[in-house]
């Protein structure tokens, strides 16, 4: 954890753009529009408050909470070699009241 945040002030902008990495277009990540939810992938090294202040600035929004969980890498198998894909941290982000985030026109 970079001690740079521990200070609880607003992350910069560039800072801003490495910790929200990218949205996750899946079945149930899609289902969880319908409750004012988007789905994130974020720096592993990424805080709640982080990923809060981040989605407000960037998108402009209101957040409600940042519920987090991280994805541990599977074992996979490669043209007979042996791999490993890599850990992910997720962030479901909750909008206050009708917000929405449209994560196809992107930033």
């Amino acid at each position: 954890m970079s001690w740079k945040y521990l200070n609880k002030s607003a992350p910069t902008k560039e800072r801003m753009y490495d910790v929200i990495r990218a949205p996750v277009v899946t079945e149930k990540s899609s289902a969880g529009s319908e409750n004012a939810q988007v789905t994130f992938r974020v720096a592993m090294n990424a805080s709640k408050p982080e990923i809060k202040a981040a989605v407000e600035g960037l998108f402009g929004v209101k957040v409600k909470a940042v519920n987090t969980m991280v994805r541990k890498g599977k074992a996979k198998m490669f043209r007979g070699q042996k791999g490993k894909r890599n850990d992910a941290k997720l962030a479901v982000v909750t909008l206050v009241g009708d917000q929405a985030i449209d994560i196809t026109t992107g930033i």
